[in-house]
């Protein structure tokens, strides 16, 4: 158990203070500990006629709101977490909005000429000293380069880290209490859940991360006609300061506007569908922090518009393994496979081996179920993801948070197309996005695709396959496992199988011809195909492997 500081302990007495102010004592005193006090509550005069005209979700949001920028930040990231929260806490925890007065106009400069070496005037034409937008870890500032292009300097806060570690010890401390003494602590599992926030918003304090994570979404869609990211200029760029091209688009949230112009919202939300599962399923790095506020539409062709982001502090990656299972948990729901998308929580290791498949499969078909009741395109994917969350929870699902990170972003863009575009059906949308990565698994193009990923490897280690494979087969034919020799008597064996006879020919053209097939997979792709590779890979293959089985059978 950590100890409290006194500057921490005055902190935990100004949290006490605002709880009380927004009828959260209830809340405080529901802990098994403070259970024998909950008398003292009728003594303090102002509980006596007070009334709090809102509930539990708006008193928990007015606290946050009241008590700073980390915990407005934590309640951000906590109303992801909606596998373990309450709906009504949920919705109100994620109308939490950034308002942080901004910091002195001397100050950024001074943090920008420390870090960037030298003075503002050399190092911008024009600086703007009222800031763009400002935020609990960073704030904004326009300028514009000597070569007269316009950018934006983003400038984390002066000593914001020593507050955030300050916030983030005494959460802990309420973490652990709340683990410890309330009876739904364990379930909700709140030291885990600081945990994750302490490394979110830490990595957030790094620019350098952010930077290079916009470069590398940059370089995603590069030529993309569905998504632009501003340029990134390193040379500018430090752990505390990041330079960035300026864009200029209309916010998404400003549908009215949209709609004004002429912009073609279904294309819009479709598009927006397609930035996230290409993100996902192809890139495997995506944007994890998609809120309105971080998205805006380039209008200058309302026929084709697209999409501008910024704010790149949080990405999210999947494992191969993870993004196989998504994709087929995707495609199992929405064949109302149940017994599969049980199977695949068990197989992914979401939830503990020892869990009975028919227990987990007949929860999750009576949660999801009642939702087929509704129109397809009326099913959300995201509302989907919290429930199969949820009831994966009551079967001891770890936290994954790779996939809160997912759900949070898929929620995300899931309600921004249904604001463009009501009837969007996103199932209809994603649907080829998940087939077409299925196929690139198991599939032709799996198989080309490893390859061509595992050439160097084969073309290395081919002079040796005819001798390793006729070894392992001989051995095999006599009971020897390979492991049973020295290295002496590996040698000779080799040495014997190399002297010269038909089998060995046999198995070394084989080799050739395999490996002729592979390059023209790699090389030669524009030459007429056969299921998606070139017709003479195949004869090659096929020719090839043809060879390597009547070695087999010589040496049999």
């Amino acid at each position: 158990m950590r100890h409290l500081h006194p500057s921490q302990l005055l902190r935990l007495i100004t949290i006490n203070r605002v709880l009380i102010r927004h009828g959260l004592d209830d809340v405080v005193l529901t802990i098994r500990l403070l259970r024998s006090v909950r008398f003292l509550r009728y003594l303090g005069p102002w509980n006596w006629f007070r009334t709090v005209p809102y509930g539990r979700g708006e008193r928990i949001r007015r606290a946050l709101e009241d008590l700073g920028p980390i915990f407005i930040k934590f309640g951000q990231m906590i109303s992801t977490r909606r596998d373990l929260l309450p709906e009504d806490i949920a919705v109100e925890l994620a109308k939490l909005q950034d308002r942080v007065p901004p910091f002195p106009n001397e100050q950024a400069r001074a943090i920008i000429e420390k870090s960037l070496g030298r003075p503002i005037e050399s190092l911008f034409a024009s600086f703007e000293e009222t800031p763009m937008a400002s935020a609990s870890i960073a704030q904004v500032h326009g300028a514009v380069m000597h070569d007269g292009r316009r950018v934006v300097v983003k400038v984390v806060r002066p000593n914001i880290e020593k507050a955030i570690r300050r916030d983030v010890e005494l959460m802990y401390v309420i973490a652990e209490l709340t683990e410890r003494y309330w009876p739904e602590g364990k379930r909700l599992r709140p030291v885990e859940v600081v945990a994750e926030y302490e490394q979110t918003i830490l990595d957030e304090l790094d620019l350098l991360r952010e930077a290079a994570n916009a470069s590398q979404i940059r370089r995603n869609f590069e030529n993309s006609n569905v998504l632009y990211m501003p340029e990134v200029f390193w040379d500018y760029c430090r752990k505390d300061v990041m330079v960035m091209e300026r864009i200029q688009g209309v916010p998404v949230s400003d549908v009215a506007t949209l709609k004004a112009l002429g912009v073609d919202l279904k294309l819009l939300a479709e598009r927006g569908v397609e930035i996230f599962f290409t993100q996902v399923f192809r890139h495997n790095f995506f944007h994890a922090d998609m809120h309105p506020g971080n998205i805006f539409i380039d209008v200058s062709d309302p026929a084709d518009p697209s999409y501008l982001a910024v704010d790149f502090g949080i990405v999210g990656t999947l494992s191969p393994a993870d993004q196989r299972y998504l994709a087929e948990n995707f495609y199992a729901f929405f064949n109302r496979d149940y017994a599969r998308v049980a199977e695949l929580h068990v197989e992914s290791g979401w939830v503990p081996p020892d869990v009975r498949i028919t227990e987990l499969e007949a929860a999750i078909r009576t949660v999801c179920e009642p939702i087929f009741e509704k129109p397809l395109k009326d099913i959300s994917f995201g509302y989907v993801l919290v429930r199969l969350f949820q009831t994966a929870r009551r079967f001891n699902m770890e936290v994954q948070p790779q996939l809160v990170l997912l759900e949070k972003t898929l929620l995300n863009i899931e309600g921004m197309g249904r604001d463009l575009y009501p009837e969007l059906d996103l199932w209809q949308t994603a649907r080829p996005f998940i087939q077409r990565w299925m196929d690139e698994q198991v599939g032709v193009r799996a198989l080309v695709k490893g390859f061509r990923r595992n050439l160097p490897l084969i073309l290395e280690k081919a002079p040796d396959m005819p001798g390793l494979i006729h070894e392992a087969l001989r051995l095999q034919a006599r009971g020897v496992g390979v492991r049973g020799m020295d290295k002496a008597q590996f040698q000779a064996l080799r040495a014997e199988v190399r002297e010269g006879n038909r089998a060995t020919i046999l198995a070394v053209a084989g080799g050739s011809l395999l490996i002729s097939g592979v390059l023209m997979l790699t090389l030669a792709p524009e030459l007429p195909a056969v299921m998606g590779a070139p017709w003479p890979a195949w004869l090659a293959g096929i020719a090839g492997l043809g060879m390597l089985l009547l070695a087999w059978l010589r040496r049999a």
